[in-house]
């Protein structure tokens, strides 16, 4: 270890601590106020250690899932948290995201950046197990808060229910247990009228 890569790994964990200063759409369930991307990527960490019993695929490798996760979000730094129903945004979100991923990676050593850029492209790509039930987890931990704050960022932003059914059927790919239960709790909250059913 040379003191160098140490002043580099430190440089990025400072860097790195920006992502508490990155304010998403949904809410925290008791404040109600919004919740940081840090806070998120905890959020998510935790979701994957209590349900990866539900994942599509047994044996999940839970530590590469709990890896990409916890890097997934840094991005944002640069490129700001896109609202999942943003269309306008959305179109250029991964061109955004891939440049702060060439720069804040970029700060680690060169074996710490590349496993790093690595485990971002795989999350993006979702072509792996791990990588799907990641996702999984990533679209879940919304309609969890979502529901559980009478849908206060969908009605914030007049997001329907189709949109919401649409855009977080992808659950499905990592589980369709955890899809299954978050079509239910969509279908309660369009039920008792916290999520309009279309436009």
């Amino acid at each position: 270890m040379t003191h160098e890569r140490l002043e580099d790994q430190v440089r990025f964990i400072l860097e790195v601590d920006r992502l508490k200063e990155v304010f998403r759409q949904t809410l925290c369930t008791q404040s109600r106020r919004a919740e940081n991307d840090a806070e998120h990527s905890w959020h998510l960490c935790l979701a994957v250690i209590v349900l990866a019993e539900y994942a599509n695929r047994p044996r999940l490798d839970v530590l590469r899932v709990l890896k990409m996760l916890i890097i997934h979000d840094l991005v944002e730094i640069d490129a700001g948290d896109t609202f999942a129903y943003d269309t306008a945004r959305m179109a250029d979100q991964h061109e955004r995201e891939a440049r702060a991923a060439d720069r804040i990676f970029g700060l680690l050593p060169g074996d710490q950046c590349a496993e790093f850029r690595g485990l971002w492209d795989e999350f993006e790509e979702r072509a792996t197990p791990e990588a799907r039930f990641a996702a999984a987890i990533d679209r879940f931990q919304p309609v969890l808060l979502n529901c559980s704050t009478q849908g206060a960022a969908w009605r914030r932003h007049g997001v329907t229910a189709d949109r919401v059914l649409a855009r977080n059927s992808q659950i499905a790919e990592g589980s369709a247990e955890l899809w299954a239960k978050a079509a239910a709790m969509i279908q309660k909250a369009v039920d008792s009228g916290d999520l309009d059913p279309a436009a």
